[in-house]
């Protein structure tokens, strides 16, 4: 079936800012910038980052909530009859899976970052068949069976273009397998939103408010502990030496403009991409959302 317009531009921006905000998050990561104790080190913070997705996905609900077409409009149509926690689950899912994911990118290189999240393919294809009752056929084993030859060469090459007595080879090995654990997690909120939230027609820009209602709540929560645990490098490379570090991690921002811009980016670019890829789990599948994810 040919796609329509619209479904042609959603595929588009998906493309774009999917892109974009993992440069993004990587350009972040690479900064070196003056923390709380007056050394310069760089922005080592994946929770906070995790933390300013969720903020991108609550601007999401704004705009939602501030549109005054809500029966005409594309962005704002649907259904409002629905319970939110309905988002819950796919909510704690994004929170886990974007948490490990900031951590895995840390570690690894964002080219190899980008092609490992193709894992998720094959996992949403294999759940799609176990709680979708969705039947793959030869061309879609094929694909899958492709994706898992690619991941293959991607973590062959981290461990050769790596130098084996340096350490950061564990780092990036560490980093690659925190990745594709996370994208389990990825699959599993695509299938449960394409099971239980698409049916009910929930605009997706209200949807992906919702979640990151959920997220940044949890994520606040996340950092409670996470600020008075110590851990030593590459986790604990703040001004506290402990796995986050809440203030530290604004004081940089407060000190590089390059960085803030850099987290705008993060910011902005998961709300688009996040509503997009609701919107194409909603107008074709997860499974369509997935391999658009990862061109």
């Amino acid at each position: 079936m040919a796609w329509s317009s619209y479904q042609k531009l959603l595929a588009l921006v998906m493309l774009v800012t999917g892109s974009f905000n993992t440069l993004s998050v990587k350009y972040a990561d690479m900064q070196e910038v003056v923390g709380q104790d007056g050394s310069i080190r760089k922005f080592n913070h994946p929770f906070m980052q995790s933390a300013f997705m969720f903020i991108g996905e609550m601007l999401c609900l704004l705009i939602f909530l501030g549109d005054g077409t809500v029966d005409s409009h594309s962005l704002t149509k649907g259904s409002r009859n629905f319970n939110p926690l309905v988002l819950l689950i796919p909510a704690c899912c994004d929170l886990i899976s974007t948490s490990t994911m900031y951590v895995g990118l840390s570690m690894t290189q964002a080219s190899s970052f980008q092609m490992l999240r193709g894992s998720v393919i094959v996992f949403t294809g294999i759940l799609s068949v176990g709680f979708l009752e969705r039947k793959l056929g030869g061309r879609e084993w094929t694909g899958i069976s492709l994706v898992i030859v690619g991941l293959l060469f991607v973590g062959v090459s981290d461990l050769t273009t790596t130098d084996k007595d340096s350490p950061g080879l564990n780092s990036v090995v560490t980093g690659d397998l925190l990745i594709i654990c996370a994208q389990v997690v990825t699959a599993v909120q695509i299938v449960v939103e394409e099971k239980f939230v698409s049916g009910l027609e929930i605009p997706p820009l209200q949807a992906v408010g919702w979640e990151g209602v959920f997220g940044f709540i949890g994520i606040i929560l996340l950092m409670i502990p996470l600020n008075y645990i110590h851990a030593g490098p590459p986790f604990g490379d703040n001004s506290q030496g402990t796995i986050e570090a809440s203030l530290d991690a604004l004081v940089q921002i407060e000190n590089s403009g390059r960085l803030f811009m850099a987290v705008i980016g993060i910011t902005v670019s998961i709300a688009f991409f996040n509503y997009v890829g609701l919107s194409v789990t909603q107008q074709m599948s997860s499974t369509t959302r997935m391999v658009l994810d990862h061109v």
